[in-house]
């Protein structure tokens, strides 16, 4: 070989691992960028399955809520409807009758049926000699001074109800004049 020829091939030789690190840096970059790449869509991916998440459990608790909402709408609007059954029983029990075991027979299944509704929550409005609350009650008749304190219960007419906070049905009232 000749000498030129073997030089040639020498710097040949030498630019070999230099062409190899240039390789390997480029790789290397390459590789950089697709696992920044990766990361970064990955963050995307756990963002967004963060966000998913967030939104179905907002969703859960929205419909919980409603369902909760719901429920107690069906109850107060069922308690209503028994209301005239409460007063009907209460009108049986006032009646004078010389039948003890028919009276005490209406007595308990009114007991029972205050009792459950007492439990459900139900109050009864029934405040005679108390201040006047047009939050409680309806005032439809006026009472002289000579029945009580000015602005206060003379007479309850009808009894009202409460269910929590919500009134289920006003008390009709007799109210001293002011």
């Amino acid at each position: 070989m000749s000498p030129k020829k073997e030089k040639e091939l020498q710097q040949e030789e030498n630019m070999i691992p230099q062409a190899q690190e240039n390789v390997e840096q480029e790789t290397e970059i390459v590789q950089e960028d697709a696992l920044a790449k990766a990361q970064q869509q990955a963050e995307e991916y756990l963002n967004l399955a963060q966000r998913v998440q967030a939104d179905f459990d907002n969703f859960r608790k929205r419909n919980k809520a409603a369902r909760a909402e719901a429920y107690e709408d069906g109850a107060r609007d069922f308690i209503k409807q028994l209301l005239p059954v409460v007063d009907n029983l209460e009108r049986a029990l006032s009646q004078p009758t010389e039948d003890e075991s028919f009276k005490t027979g209406v007595s308990m299944i009114y007991r029972q049926l205050m009792d459950v509704l007492e439990k459900r929550g139900v109050a009864v409005i029934d405040r005679p000699g108390e201040k006047f609350d047009p939050n409680l009650e309806n005032a439809v008749m006026q009472g002289t001074a000579d029945e009580g304190e000015p602005g206060t219960v003379c007479a309850v007419l009808q009894k009202g109800y409460k269910l929590g906070d919500a009134v289920l049905r006003f008390a009709m009232v007799k109210v001293v004049e002011e």
